[in-house]
C-alpha cells in the first residue's frame, strides 16, 4: 500500500470512531514502508485531521457536491490533497498522487474539485479574523472552543494556543538518571543524526524534532529514556517523590508518571500505580518492565473507592481524566470528539476522584492534581479538599491559576497543563 493510500485508510477509519494515536501506528507496524514514508503517512494523517475544517472550507466553494453526501474514501482524499496545497506542496503533485487513491468511479471528480482548489491559491479565501468563527475556521478549531479561549486567555494568547495547536508537537525524553546523564543520551542522539535540545520547561528534558520513531533508539528500548513531554515531567518534580517514600497514582496509566516517580526514588521505597481498566494496568507494566524497576506495583483500582489504607502515602498523584484541552496538537482528532457537556461530566469525575485520592495521603504529606486541559472548570474552579493547604504555585513560565498554576502551550511550547499541589494539614 502506498503512502497516501495508507493515509486515506487511516482517516476513514478515524472519521468512522478511530482514535489517531492508536491506530496509526498500528497500521504502520503492519505496513512495509521506509522510515521516512512512515513520516510523511503521519504528517499527512495528523495534518489532515488538525486542518479539517479549514481544508473543508477551502473545499466548498470548488466542490459541486456537499462533502457530506460523498463516499468516505473519496472525502478522505480531497481532505488529504487539500491540507498537501494548503501546506505549499506543489500542484501536480498534491492533485494528482491524491487523484490516484481515489476509488476510479470518482477520479474525475475529485480531479476537477483539487485542480479548481490550486487555481484558488494561495492565497486561499478565508473568513475576517475579527470573529470567533473566523478564528475558528483559520485555526482548524470547533467553534466553542476558540470562544472558550479567547474569553478565558485575552485573543493574543488564545491565538498563539491555537495556531500552535496546529503544529506537530516534538518528541520529549526524559532521562533515567539511575542509568545515564542527559548529556550522556543527547550526546548518543547527536551521533545518530536526531535534532535534539535541551527543555525550556525542564533542563534536563531532551527535545527531538524530526525524529520519526523514537521507540526505535536504543536508549528507549533499553529503558535510559522515555518519551514524556516536558509538562508532564514537570508535575512529577512538584510530588518531588523522595527516597524510600510510598507514593500513589490514582489514575496512572499508561505510566509514565509513576515510572518517573520511582526512577526520582532511586527504584525504592513503593510506587503504587492505579487504573480502572486491566488493559490500561497493562501498559503501566509494560512501561515499568521496560525500565527494569522493581518498586512500581501496578494494580487494578476505582479512583472513587481505592483499595489502599486511609492517610497511608506520603504522596499521592491524581493526573485526572479530562477533555485534554491542553494536548490537541499531540491528539488530533480530539478537538472534534470534545464537546462542552463532555467538560462539564469530566470536572464532576474529577472533584470526586480528588476527595478519593486525598483521602490516602498521611498528615503532612503531599496531594498533587494534574490535568492535561485548560478548560477553566478542570483548572481554576478546583477547591483545595478540606483539610488540605495549598503549597506555592511553580514560577513561570506557569500562571496563578485558582489555587494552583497554569501553564499554556503557547508560553512554554509544551502540552497544556494545570497543577494544584497541596499538604495535608490535619
Amino acid at each position: 500500500m502506498s503512502s497516501r493510500s495508507l493515509a486515506v485508510d487511516a482517516l476513514v477509519r478515524v472519521e468512522d470512531g478511530a482514535y489517531a494515536h492508536i491506530l496509526v501506528p498500528q497500521l504502520l507496524t503492519k505496513s512495509d514502508l521506509s522510515p521516512r514514508d512512515r513520516g510523511f503517512v503521519t504528517d499527512l494523517v495528523y495534518g489532515t485531521i488538525r486542518m479539517q475544517r479549514a481544508v473543508d472550507h477551502l473545499l466548498a466553494p470548488v466542490s459541486a457536491r456537499p462533502l457530506a453526501s460523498l463516499d468516505p474514501p473519496v472525502r478522505a482524499a480531497l481532505r488529504l490533497g487539500a491540507y498537501q496545497l494548503l501546506t505549499g506542496v506543489a500542484a501536480h503533485a498534491a492533485v494528482g498522487e491524491s487523484v490516484e487513491v481515489v476509488p476510479p468511479h470518482a477520479r474525475g471528480f475529485a480531479n476537477g474539485v483539487l485542480r479548481a482548489l490550486a487555481r484558488t491559491g494561495p492565497p486561499f479565501g478565508w473568513p475576517p479574523a475579527d470573529s470567533v468563527t473566523g478564528i475558528a475556521v483559520r485555526t482548524s478549531h470547533p467553534d466553542w472552543i476558540a470562544e472558550l479561549f479567547v474569553r478565558e486567555f485575552g485573543r493574543a494568547d488564545a491565538l498563539a494556543t491555537l495556531a500552535l495547536n496546529d503544529e506537530p508537537p516534538p518528541v520529549t525524553l526524559r532521562v533515567n538518571s539511575m542509568r545515564a546523564a542527559p548529556h550522556d543520551i543527547e550526546r548518543e542522539l547527536l551521533d545518530l543524526g536526531v535534532d535534539v535540545e535541551r527543555g525550556g520547561l525542564v533542563p534536563e528534558a531532551l527535545v527531538l524534532r524530526h525524529a520519526g520513531d523514537v521507540g526505535g533508539f536504543a536508549c528507549v528500548r533499553d529503558g535510559r529514556a522515555t518519551p514524556q513531554d516536558q509538562s508532564s515531567q514537570a508535575v512529577v518534580a512538584l510530588l518531588d517523590p523522595q527516597p524510600g517514600e510510598r507514593i500513589l497514582d490514582v489514575a496512572a496509566a499508561p505510566g509514565g508518571k509513576a515510572t518517573a516517580a520511582a526512577e526520582r526514588m532511586g527504584d525504592t521505597g513503593l510506587v503504587v500505580a492505579g487504573d480502572l481498566h486491566p488493559g490500561r494496568v497493562r501498559t503501566v507494566a509494560r512501561a515499568r518492565d521496560r525500565i527494569g524497576l522493581t518498586s512500581v506495583v501496578p494494580i487494578v483500582a476505582d479512583g472513587h473507592r481505592l483499595p489502599v489504607p486511609p492517610e497511608s502515602f506520603d504522596r499521592v498523584l491524581l493526573d485526572a481524566p479530562c477533555s485534554g484541552l491542553g494536548v490537541l496538537r499531540r491528539r488530533p482528532d480530539a478537538r472534534w470528539r470534545v464537546e462542552p457537556d463532555d467538560v462539564r461530566q469530566l470536572a464532576g469525575l474529577q472533584r470526586e476522584l480528588l476527595a478519593g485520592a486525598a483521602a490516602a495521603v498521611r498528615p503532612g504529606g503531599r496531594l498533587v492534581y494534574a490535568v492535561c486541559t485548560i478548560a477553566p472548570d478542570e483548572t481554576r474552579a478546583v477547591a483545595v479538599p478540606p483539610g488540605f493547604v495549598a503549597l506555592d504555585p511553580p514560577g513561570a513560565p506557569w500562571r496563578p491559576h485558582g489555587a494552583g498554576a497554569l501553564l499554556l502551550p503557547s508560553d512554554a511550547q509544551t502540552d497544556g497543563m494545570f497543577v494544584l499541589a497541596m499538604e495535608r494539614s490535619r
